[in-house]
């Protein structure tokens, strides 16, 4: 891509990130931590409770629109966040995962897809070895060290707060498919 066709708001970042992020054919995202900001409440009765940014929900919204591949994979087990996700028109979600890898390797071979062009956005230790596996891993602002430390970019966004959109909009914008549609709602 020259220089000229980079839009200028991209300038700060190294144009070998930005091709892979012009790449990415498939998001791969886990849930705690980066689809929400990690806290869980708690109730008496014992059920869980996480929040989710509906700025998020819009560009995975128009992600599935444009004919991205939205994959969500978790060790979290949360039936709100299932049907959440069902809401938005995310139908790949693995809950219960404990070898993200594993899932990730399955579902690229069974869909037939090169994991190089797979995005993984993961925020703590049992993202690492998916994140590896990919052609670009990226991390919130506050994932742990240890996944900041592999990611080839980091969201100035923490966790739940945006850091899904940044990467969506990111692709979505260098392909030009982020546009204005007034058919998807931020929900």
């Amino acid at each position: 891509m020259s220089p000229e066709a980079v839009p200028k708001m991209y300038y700060f970042y190294d144009m070998s990130v930005l091709e892979k992020f012009k790449s990415i054919r498939t998001f791969v995202f886990d849930v705690d931590g980066v689809m929400t900001d990690g806290n869980v409440i708690v109730f008496e009765t014992g059920e869980q409770v996480r929040r989710m940014n509906t700025r998020d929900g819009y560009s995975l919204q128009l992600a599935v629109k444009k004919g991205y591949r939205v994959v969500v994979i978790s060790g979290g087990s949360s039936e709100g966040v299932r049907q959440r996700l069902l809401y938005l028109g995310i139908q790949d979600i693995f809950l219960q995962v404990h070898d993200k890898i594993k899932v990730l390797e399955e579902y690229a071979k069974e869909h037939g897809l090169n994991e190089k062009d797979m995005l993984y956005m993961g925020d703590d230790i049992p993202d690492l070895p998916a994140m590896r596996h990919v052609g670009l891993a990226c991390a919130p602002a506050d994932a742990a060290p240890e996944i900041r430390h592999i990611a080839a970019y980091i969201s100035s966004f923490n966790g739940g707060q945006g850091c899904v959109r940044d990467v969506i909009e990111k692709v979505l914008k260098l392909n030009g498919h982020w546009d204005i549609d007034p058919s998807v709602a931020s929900k």
